[in-house]
């Protein structure tokens, strides 16, 4: 099982694999370095196959080194966002039970607290900094597996947009699949570069942009935090490939539409968007800008992440995810008149399954072992997915079925609306639709709501528009729909009152 030498092993020495967050250039050889000293930092904090190695982690090169040194030595890479809580950070590392727990605190304030709450201790050097971690001494090893199929590589916890998050089993075979996936769509060769600010404890940018730019021998830029000024800048330097969610897009536009920024990207070929809904408007307002097409997919953690991308067919206008990903299939399971129903996903890097939650893993798979994706969607005669919403957030006012996504994507047209969230709320035998919003400038809830006259029909149009000054997010940058209503009740309270 070393496909975590292959990846890197077949590459010129002196060609560029990474640039760190502080601007350090890791060529190749000095990746291939760095990961035979953590291996030798594990082995001496006792790791063996089996064992979980957790990062808490924002973006840096530790994290890239930390992932192919767990692999070579067939135990499982946890990454973990340094942002999260100390509750929530807690509860994932008493499930996983890591043997060793590594943190970036050369590049996070939040990673240092975290460590220093722990007890963690700085060692032996790799990459020419000590490694901080901890280490628990009787954390137990899982079986090994005799293939890359059915052999954990990772463990992913899902950011728990809807509730406690799990943590999705991928296996070696599933990493693999998707990067070279993403390596063939995007026609990545050795002379690119990503501008990676989508982080790396995220299986989208971990699988899709770095181990795809690995596979390929292209190299990636490491950006710990986002800011407008700093995604420019390396655009301006010239990187050639940008994955973002359509939120970047979002803060990019308003700043350069404002004049207070300018984009200068001589090199830069293809911009791509996933993550989150995109609202056709907004691909129209980030195409013309950038003056090329862009790409947008979906994937969920439990699929490595892959599913569908634009990328896969022709030219989109519209908000569609595209098409399924080569030697994979789709469909939509029960759908109504219009053809909606949720989306079920087969494919070679589905997980293995939740980690030590057999009932949820079996509740996640159709009887025929199709994997349910949550999501509701149609498909068009010509195969192009699109995602009208998630199941569980399927509104039902007066007996007609309204989907969050549809009415997120009206408010999102109007202007100066910036942020939108739509949830329901039980209400005497009905529901009724509310709409969280954050603007821009003045702006008035029932101009909103006059707006929306114009796009939606009535059963579609929320009850109450509540204006906030910002959306709860996980770690991952999603909307934590579920704590909407309790975190503005007050303000709730008093709209409705």
């Amino acid at each position: 099982m070393t496909w975590a030498n292959e990846l890197i092993e077949g590459h010129p020495g002196n060609d560029l694999a990474l640039i760190d967050d502080d601007g350090t250039d890791i060529s190749y050889a000095g990746l291939r370095d760095a990961v035979g000293e953590m291996v030798a930092v594990m082995r001496g904090h006792g790791v063996r196959p089996g064992d979980r190695c957790m990062i808490v982690a924002e973006n840096t090169a530790l994290v890239a080194v930390t992932l192919l040194a767990a692999a070579r030595l067939r135990a499982w890479f946890v990454p973990v966002n340094a942002r999260l809580s100390e509750g929530e950070l807690d509860a994932i590392r008493d499930h996983a039970t890591p043997r060793l727990t590594i943190f970036t605190t050369g590049v996070s304030e939040n990673a240092r607290a975290h460590a220093k709450r722990l007890g963690a201790m700085a060692g032996a050097r790799v990459l020419g900094a000590p490694v901080v971690s901890c280490v628990a001494e009787a954390a137990v090893p899982e079986p090994l597996q005799d293939a890359p199929g059915t052999q954990v590589a990772a463990l992913i916890y899902t950011s728990g947009t809807t509730g406690a998050p799990k943590g999705v089993m991928l296996s070696h075979d599933s990493l693999v699949f998707n990067a070279r996936s993403a390596q063939k769509a995007r026609d990545l060769t050795p002379g690119d570069r990503i501008a990676l600010v989508l982080p790396l404890t995220h299986i989208m940018a971990l699988s899709t942009a770095l181990l795809a730019a690995l596979s390929a021998g292209a190299s990636v830029r490491l950006l710990s935090r986002f800011s407008v000024d700093t995604q420019l800048a390396a655009l301006t330097e010239g990187d050639t490939i940008m994955p973002a969610v359509p939120q970047i897009y979002r803060q990019i536009l308003s700043q350069l539409d404002a004049g207070e920024a300018r984009l200068n990207a001589p090199a830069l070929r293809q911009i791509g968007c996933g993550g989150a809904p995109l609202d056709p408007a907004l691909k129209t307002r980030i195409e013309t800008r950038f003056a090329l097409p862009l790409t947008n997919g979906y994937g969920m953690t439990e699929a490595g992440p892959g599913i569908a991308s634009t990328a896969y067919g022709p030219y989109r206008p519209d908000g569609s995810v595209g098409f399924v990903y080569p030697q994979c299939a789709v469909r939509v399971a029960m759908p109504d008149k219009a053809g909606v129903g949720e989306l079920e996903f087969t494919g070679p890097a589905v997980m293995l399954g939740y980690y030590k939650n057999t009932d949820a893993t079996t509740k996640a798979f159709a009887p025929d072992g199709w994997l349910r994706t949550g999501d509701l969607a149609k498909i068009d005669a010509d195969g192009a997915i699109h995602i009208v919403g998630r199941r569980r957030e399927l509104i039902i006012r007066s007996g007609f079925n309204v989907y969050p996504a549809e009415v997120e994507a009206a408010l999102l047209a109007c202007e100066g609306v910036t942020q939108a969230a739509v949830v329901g709320r039980p209400i005497a035998d009905n529901e009724e639709i509310i709409a969280f919003v954050t603007v821009h400038g003045a702006l008035a809830p029932e101009e909103i709501s006059a707006a929306l006259r114009r796009r939606l029909a009535p059963y579609k149009r929320p009850q109450h528009v509540i204006i906030v000054g910002h959306l709860p997010l996980t770690a991952a940058g999603k909307v934590k729909k579920h704590a909407l209503v309790e975190t503005y009740k007050d303000q709730l309270r008093a709209e409705t009152t």
